[in-house]
């Protein structure tokens, strides 16, 4: 059972954005596809499968287009990726790239020891600079500065914490750099999760006029407009998105879905 370098089972810790979480046995090579979609049951909610991130927060994510690659120690490390303690987190296509490269560093820097610079301060820079593209004031010259800061981590941290922390930025910079440069270029998160970069918008002519989107609002930012839609008897609402503070309890409070985020 498993492939001629990797000898047996693993157990993975099956979790995120599918139907069946759990622990499961399987035998090495197996493909990601047969874990996600005959084992794991799919992707709930209809959605699409997007990446899974193996071997814990210092692993790398693979993404859909390598979804039959065969599981085993050889392929995980050739695509940046690690077996390490067999977790297998399933996201879909909601989840944004560069925020969860930011969630497994913040991890990681609450874990290191702080005996080497690389690593003590490496990591934390690294933050620092995901912080700032999901904020919407980063640059490309971050982008660059994210790569050549990884690598140097990576060659002169003294233990296995600080060598793997950059693989969550190294794999999704590898796969998803288009999203490093939509959150960078166009200000715009493409996966509607950074809320520092999204907008929230009232579509009129959905609106029907109730309120409930008014009245949830803490900040008090949506107002009725002069507009009636055909086929409407009340005015359509509207926010005001320089005093949004982008909690989503308007989108979550309209029965109709006329509040959409961009």
């Amino acid at each position: 059972m498993g492939t001629e370098k990797s000898k047996g089972t693993k157990v993975f810790a099956l979790g995120g954005k599918i139907n069946h979480t759990g622990l499961v046995e399987v035998p090495m090579g197996i493909t990601l596809r047969e874990i996600i979609e005959e084992i794991g049951g799919g992707i709930p909610n209809g959605k699409k499968f997007k990446a899974a991130q193996t071997g814990g927060p210092s692993g790398g994510c693979i993404p859909a287009s390598l979804i039959d690659t065969q599981i085993d120690y050889d392929n995980l490390v050739a695509m940046g990726c690690m077996m390490g303690s067999g977790g297998l987190i399933v996201m879909d296509e909601d989840t944004c790239m560069v925020d969860m490269a930011k969630f497994f560093l913040e991890f990681t820097v609450d874990e290191s020891c702080g005996k080497c610079t690389p690593c003590r301060v490496g990591i934390k820079r690294l933050l620092e600079i995901l912080e700032k593209i999901t904020s919407g004031n980063g640059t490309m010259e971050d982008i660059d500065r994210l790569e050549e800061l990884c690598a140097y981590i990576k060659a002169n941290a003294l233990c296995g914490l600080g060598q793997t922390a950059p693989n969550p930025v190294l794999s999704t910079l590898k796969f998803f750099k288009d999203e490093y440069i939509a959150h960078v270029v166009d200000k715009k998160c493409p996966a509607g999760v950074c809320k520092n970069l999204l907008t929230f918008v009232i579509d009129k002519d959905k609106c029907i006029g109730c309120g409930m989107c008014a009245k949830n609002c803490p900040a008090e930012t949506i107002h009725k407009t002069d507009y009636v839609a055909p086929g409407h008897k009340l005015p359509s609402y509207e926010i005001d998105p320089s005093k949004c503070v982008k909690c989503g309890a308007c989108m979550a409070n309209c029965k109709l879905h006329a509040i959409s985020k961009k």
